[in-house]
């Protein structure tokens, strides 16, 4: 699948990430392919998984695109962090790979137009660009990244965290930059979603609010609890 197929399949429509950490009841590759199913049955019309082992998993399940990723370590960049993880996630499927490009320090020394280069010479897949900043926007534009997301605003030291999606990012994205911008990062409800389409995005990806259970309860037992002791 080439970019333009990728980005005809998911214009304005919902891309679900299927990841579970491996501290969490859910953390399989069969159960992230049962998921990625339940998503693909609601109307999904991509898939965002974590690891080969999901990828492979997730691809046997549904017909629909992967974008993958391959998380490795805890800190710093580690979403697809070398060109041994993205080459793992492409061997295991993944039709798009994403991956860190802000503009942190990477664990193998490698700078992110090395890395990018190599990704576009020896893989042949579209890349989604995770940013924090619109100045990484830019920079991973200009290196040639098929598409952007402010994934990671609020996960650096760059831009503070807030409690729900980066609009502000989000909309400064889609007037800079002349590739797609899609909306990720903290959407919790279906009118967030609809926001960030309305605002330009070009699709729009939920996980937490849709496929980690865990994550929901305890949004619902904090208010609980709040509740109580108001």
């Amino acid at each position: 699948m080439n970019a333009n197929d990728f980005l005809a399949a998911v214009k304005g429509r919902l891309i679900v990430s299927c990841q579970a950490l491996e501290d969490e009841p859910l953390h399989s590759p069969e159960i992230m392919a049962r998921m990625a199913a339940a998503a693909a049955m609601g109307g999904a019309a991509a898939i965002r998984a974590n690891s080969p082992a999901d990828i492979r998993a997730i691809k046997s399940a549904v017909d629909l695109p992967v974008i993958g990723l391959y998380k490795r370590g805890g800190t710093g960049v580690y979403i697809t962090p070398t060109f041994e993880a993205a080459a793992a996630i492409a061997e295991a499927g993944a039709d798009v790979v994403a991956l860190d490009c802000t503009d942190r320090p990477r664990p193998d020394g490698a700078s992110l137009r090395e890395l990018l280069a190599r990704i576009q010479a020896e893989l042949n897949l579209p890349i989604f660009a995770d940013v924090s900043t619109l100045s990484e926007a830019r920079a991973a534009c200009e290196l040639g990244v098929d598409l952007a997301a402010p994934t990671l605003s609020g996960y650096t030291e760059a831009r503070p965290m807030r409690p729900g999606p980066d609009f502000a990012l989000l909309a400064g994205m889609i007037d800079a930059l002349s590739i797609p911008v899609i909306a990720e990062g903290r959407i919790g409800t279906p009118e967030q979603a609809r926001a960030a389409l309305d605002l330009g995005a070009w699709a729009v990806v939920v996980g937490s609010a849709i496929t980690r259970p865990r994550t929901i309860t305890a949004r619902f037992a904090g208010a609980l609890k709040d509740a109580e002791g108001a």
